[in-house]
């Protein structure tokens, strides 16, 4: 049996407890937030014990491992309690709220021999799944570009960072996953409609050192919620939603392109074409808990998890990366 703790019992943190309290060999053996009240209800739903401060849980209950899902700016101080006291982390992502927490964190877990996961949830969603599967295979031929959109109305509940860093993560770690390749350029364009102090809208351009050009188009402005990756190639198109967790393939019937297609068999003779769509058959399944049964076999196993604490530093730095370049750009207009 696994003790487990959470810490933040907001709206993503009452998530983990929900999944938590229906894994076999989990026993959730207390919550921590400092609004008593709004996290009181969860705490007697599921007749758990309810802390104000975390350290006091974690000293009083020991847990093994933990899920930190505060507030970005308060991540390192909650993570390195944690650490401190032995416990495993899984937090959500981003993993810090600025390059230098970050690598303290993953400093603190190597030295403490401790597994640190970062919640970056798309890599268990089914759809991405069988995506890097088939990506993986081949059946794409050469990637010339990854698009990903992520849309929606501007969350209250998020009060501590702008787009950057709660949506552009995601993606980030999303291209440099099924691409496996990492970013040499990147540029941007960002508007500051609702918040003057924080970008609520990005556009940005990556450049990967295996030639492939990655188009981000995140915002908090549009009046329903996008959740949609596209990634081209040789051999067709692929497109992932992810929260109908669907996988579509657009075939360019003009390539004939073996799997196993190089550069050079790639030039001007090569041609596009429309062709056959095909929609392949997903089971779904919630992607929090494959994540949370992942960081558990971890915990157990002392595997590295399948997100780790430099996948989280590489998003991050990416998105402050973006943001930058989107800044000047916007002092210069």
């Amino acid at each position: 049996m696994t003790r487990m703790a959470v810490v933040g019992v907001g709206s993503m943190g009452r998530n983990h407890v929900r999944v938590l309290m229906d894994l076999p060999d989990v026993e959730v053996v207390g919550l921590a937030d400092p609004d008593t009240e709004a996290a009181g209800a969860v705490a007697r739903k599921y007749r758990l014990s309810l802390y104000a401060d975390y350290r006091q849980l974690f000293d009083e209950r020991t847990p093994e491992a933990v899920v930190i899902a505060v507030p970005t700016v308060h991540h390192r101080e909650a993570v390195l309690a944690a650490f401190d006291r032995g416990i495993h982390v899984l937090v959500e992502k981003p993993i810090a709220a600025s390059v230098g927490d970050a690598e303290e964190l993953i400093a603190a877990a190597e030295r403490n021999t401790l597994v640190l996961g970062v919640g970056h949830i798309e890599r268990f969603n089914p759809a991405v799944i069988e995506l890097k599967r088939r990506m993986d295979a081949g059946e794409l031929g050469r990637v010339f570009m990854i698009h990903a959109r992520r849309q929606s109305p501007y969350p209250k509940r998020i009060q501590d960072v702008g787009v950057a860093s709660d949506l552009a993560t995601h993606e980030l770690d999303m291209m440099r996953y099924l691409t496996g390749s990492t970013v040499t350029s990147v540029s941007a364009e960002i508007l500051k409609v609702m918040q003057s102090n924080r970008e609520d809208s990005i556009f940005g351009l990556l450049r990967f050192d295996n030639g492939v050009l990655g188009v981000l188009d995140v915002n908090w402005i549009t009046p329903t919620t996008v959740r949609e990756l596209t990634i081209t190639g040789a051999r067709g198109m692929f497109v992932v939603n992810y929260h109908a967790q669907e996988l579509a393939f657009f075939e360019n019937p003009a390539a004939l392109v073996p799997a196993h297609a190089t550069n050079w068999m790639i030039g001007r003779d090569f041609t596009v074409d429309a062709g056959h769509m095909t929609r392949f058959q997903i089971a779904r399944r919630e992607p929090l808990r494959s994540e949370l049964e992942s960081f558990v076999h971890c915990v157990r196993t002392g595997q590295r998890p399948l997100v780790t604490g430099e996948d989280g530093l590489h998003a991050l730095r990416l998105a402050l990366d973006i943001l930058a370049d989107g800044e000047r750009r916007l002092a210069g207009a």
